[in-house]
């Protein structure tokens, strides 16, 4: 039995691949999933005409699910399916793609070349540490035994067909990379950027100080930028669409539901001998623990509560951000921070302060004459509070300003003080009440979430709009039923998100198959559901030059200050010499920068630039101790004094080598493969239906 288990233990399946693919690849390589279900009818779309059933896919989906949660020990909620089928589908679809590729290729993998990685004399490191002790030894005689045990048959299966996929990605990966290679150089420019530091004075002219007045720009200059930049204002194919969104959120009632139903549990466990701690257990969307609040962090409606509540009593449920809260009072202690508890009136600053508190005054007045400080909070304070007669709840140290929290947690309970200045005008502030305890706690907690039914509702809504919209006209129909609509900026057909909407492939697909007008049917998307229609279609070509000259002068202008800048340097440079003081820049140009830079490498953020390839480049081949000629950079035109270069140690580049070689080589492979992936993923010809399934 233990020999048994320990080749079950060989069971999970996974594809080791170079550009660290998702473990989604485990699931689809799985030929029997594949094959499964092929005579369902329905059909979630189909990659390069092979068509993919609902069946297939959301079992793919599952597995990968149970896969994911099983590496992570997190599970995945509602909320993220979306993101995580269109992983699965995306996965799906690079692995028929690679199928393709490797049958382009010719690659095979034989029974013989599977039987000699099991049987031969190093076997698979994911077998043979399931027949290792704890001292290393390798019991090659327990090990073939397990294989040739009839009861193993379905495991070794398995397993030989999880090493048939390794020899295939093995052999794909030899194929692809047979061509990338790392030279001496690549490896000296790598061990150079790592190793050499260098140290330089500079003077910097920055083109963004020359004034616009020495810089005459022409219309003529305009057009000849243009002509000669035509590519940068290239306009690709793309669309715009109006939307409406039917934001996918609990409704009012889904929010009674949950109420209601703690509720009951508070009913039930206040009559229950068994201890709140079994029902936190039970019920509670987190886990158990014992926590100690502050009277401010407690639910607005739940504070007074408490202050009345005996030791034991169960209170709530509580309406919060986290959803509905019961809590059981267990006991007061001793608090690190007071809290105070205060309301007030605020009469706005205008900018004449003398009628401000003259106002405030006033205010203040009629109170100490007897009125009412909540009904004339209600009249009068022009903020937020005024709904709640001034009201502001408790709060510690911090969280009030300055002004006001001094006389909040200087004042006494029940009296109203004179008018108190902030930065948001005056206060006539009056004290309710004072707390030095805080509460300990257990809590059941109920997220409410969105029902099955109010779901259910939302789509047909979506769908109900979608009818009506297409029947008539899309903006009349969303304005007589007050649906917001919203359009997006223009997008390309190789865009998988649309901005506002979000990662929607199908979506982008369909607004380029369809004419202005057209109206969509219900759409599935991270936030709900959207219908759409298409409200522009934009043609491939150039942006007219009226449309781009305000864009194009800002960069005429910037090339004509780098001339400007370049001169600037040429004549400092000439002033200076090879050795000159760099202070006399300024007498030449006010805003010449003179400064020095510590410590930096070819391929390093530069101290007080940042990254400039153009000075780290020239530094790097510099004389030692001499003023350069004019280096036109990113940022400016400098003048470099290069004072200090570590220098090049061969010995040790010459120990390093295979080592950095290695590691580019690594690299490389994992950006082709990467790029290559990527490429693979446009080439497929995918029809994607799955919005039609999932709601």
């Amino acid at each position: 039995m233990a020999m048994m288990a320990k080749m079950r233990s060989l069971a999970p399946w996974f594809i080791l691949t170079v550009g660290g693919l998702f473990v989604l690849f485990m699931v689809i390589s799985d030929s029997n999933v594949l094959d499964f279900v092929r005579h369902q009818a329905q059909n979630v779309g189909s990659i390069n005409g092979e068509e993919i059933t609902y069946q297939e896919y959301s079992n793919l989906v599952e597995r990968a699910k149970q896969n994911q949660e099983q590496m992570t020990g997190q599970q995945i909620n509602e909320t993220q399916m979306d993101f995580f089928r269109d992983q699965v589908w995306d996965a799906l679809i690079i692995q028929k793609m690679l199928d393709k590729k490797v049958k382009e290729f010719g690659i095979v993998v034989t029974d013989d070349e599977i039987k000699n990685e099991i049987l031969g004399p190093n076997p698979p490191p994911m077998l043979r540490q399931q027949f290792t002790d704890s001292t290393g030894n390798f019991n090659r005689q327990l090990y073939e035994q397990a294989l040739r045990d009839p009861r193993n048959k379905e495991i070794v299966i398995a397993v030989e067909e999880q090493i048939r996929q390794q020899l295939i990605q093995q052999k794909l990966q030899n194929y692809l990379f047979a061509s990338v290679t790392v030279s001496d150089e690549e490896a000296k420019e790598r061990f150079v950027s790592q190793n050499i530091k260098m140290k330089a004075n500079y003077i910097l002219i920055d083109p963004n100080t020359i004034p616009q007045d020495q810089l005459n720009v022409t219309d003529t200059d305009l057009k000849k930028f243009y002509d000669k930049n035509l590519d940068n204002y290239k306009i690709e194919p793309s669309r715009k669409i109006k939307y409406v969104l039917f934001r996918r959120q609990p409704s009012q009632s889904d929010s009674i539901g949950v109420k209601k139903n703690l509720e009951a549990i508070v009913a039930k466990a206040k009559g229950d001998t068994a201890s709140f701690k079994s029902y936190i257990e039970i019920y509670s969307d987190k886990p158990y623990s014992k926590d100690t609040l502050n009277i401010s962090s407690l639910p607005v409606e739940a504070k007074d509560a408490f202050l009345k509540a005996n030791k034991g009593e169960i209170l709530g449920p509580f309406s919060t951000f986290d959803g509905y809260v019961v809590f059981r009072f267990i006991d007061k202690v001793k608090s690190k921070q007071e809290s105070v508890r205060a309301s007030h009136i605020l009469i706005r600053k205008t900018g004449n302060d003398n009628e401000d508190l003259k106002k405030a005054n006033d205010i203040y007045n009629e109170i100490m004459k007897g009125a009412s400080f909540e009904e004339t909070a209600k009249a009068n304070s022009q903020d937020g509070s005024s709904a709640n007669g001034g009201d502001l709840g408790w709060a510690t140290r911090g969280q009030w300003v300055k002004e006001f929290e001094e006389a909040a947690f200087n004042g006494k309970i029940g009296v109203v003080q004179k008018p108190v200045k902030t930065v948001f005008g005056y206060h006539i502030i009056k004290v309710t009440g004072r707390s030095s305890e805080d509460f300990v706690v257990e809590r059941i907690i109920n997220k409410v979430e969105i029902s099955a039914s109010t779901n259910d509702k939302l789509f047909q809504d979506a769908s109900d709009f979608a009818y009506v919209a297409n029947e008539n006209s899309f903006d009349s129909e969303a304005n007589m039923l007050k649906y917001s609509v919203i359009e997006t900026p223009p997008f390309t057909e190789d865009a998988q998100a649309i901005p506002g909407v979000g990662i929607n492939v199908a979506l982008v697909k369909w607004a380029f198959d369809n004419k202005v007008g057209k109206v969509s049917e219900v759409y599935r998307v991270a936030s709900g559901y959207v219908v759409a229609t298409v409200s522009e279609v934009i043609k491939a070509g150039f942006k007219k030059f009226d449309d781009v000259k305000a864009l194009i002068k800002n960069d005429v202008m910037r090339e004509k200050a780098f001339v400007k800048a370049m001169d600037y340097a040429k004549q400092i440079r000439d002033k200076i010499g090879d050795n000159g003081d760099g202070q006399i820049a300024k007498s030449i140009w006010y805003a010449a920068r003179v400064d020095s830079a510590t410590e930096f490498t070819t391929n390093g953020n530069i101290p007080g630039i940042g990254r400039d390839f153009a000075f780290t480049d020239y530094s790097y081949k510099a004389e030692l101790n001499k003023w350069s000629q004019p280096v036109k950079g990113s940022i400016g035109v400098y003048l470099i004094n290069l004072k200090n270069r570590t220098p090049f140690d061969q010995t040790s580049f010459d120990s390093q080598k295979l080592s950095i070689k290695k590691e580019i080589l690594q690299q490389k492979k994992n950006n082709y493969y990467n790029t290559w992936i990527q490429e693979l993923r446009k080439e497929a010809d995918v029809v994607d239906n799955r919005y039609m399934f999932y709601r």
